[in-house]
């Protein structure tokens, strides 16, 4: 008998060892976007939420322009589920990034207007992230558009 108690409280030892720790809920959401400088190497970085990255290939997809990347600003948020969401001004898309293995992968490219978005800007609002164009509201999540704003033409 001792021997089947003492059996049972290993197997339910080991099987407590093998369960991964999960701290939740967990918000990786960032209260305000950040504006970042890019760098005459194509990088950025962002000393509050030490955030670095080479941006060039972003800019090189959106632009199909390897110099592109000069004299810009990047709008960088995270949302509540750890996506980062990044555009600048003249970008046709929103870019939504995940963290995978010391490195930002591409997880969605949102069009939001092919003529180019004017002096965008990112907010938290919830259920998403709110992106600002001018007159124009788009709330995102990393799958699309949740929706648009009737100002839309």
């Amino acid at each position: 008998m001792k021997l089947v108690i003492f059996s049972g409280l290993i197997i339910l030892i080991t099987l407590n060892g093998c369960s991964t720790l999960t701290l939740k809920p967990a918000d990786f959401s960032w209260p305000l976007e950040s504006v970042m400088d890019v760098n005459k190497d194509g990088f950025v970085n962002e000393e509050r939420y030490a955030l670095s990255f080479d941006s060039r290939n972003m800019f090189i997809e959106e632009t199909e322009d390897s110099s592109s990347y000069m004299n810009k600003k990047i709008r960088v948020i995270r949302d509540t589920k750890g996506f980062y969401f990044i555009t600048s001004n003249n970008f046709k898309n929103v870019y939504v990034f995940n963290v995978y293995d010391g490195e930002l992968r591409l997880e969605n490219k949102i069009l939001i207007s092919e003529k180019g978005i004017i002096n965008p800007a990112f907010n938290q609002r919830s259920p998403g992230i709110e992106l600002i164009e001018g007159d124009n509201r788009h709330l995102l999540s990393n799958d699309g558009i949740i929706n648009e704003d009737e100002n839309e033409e």
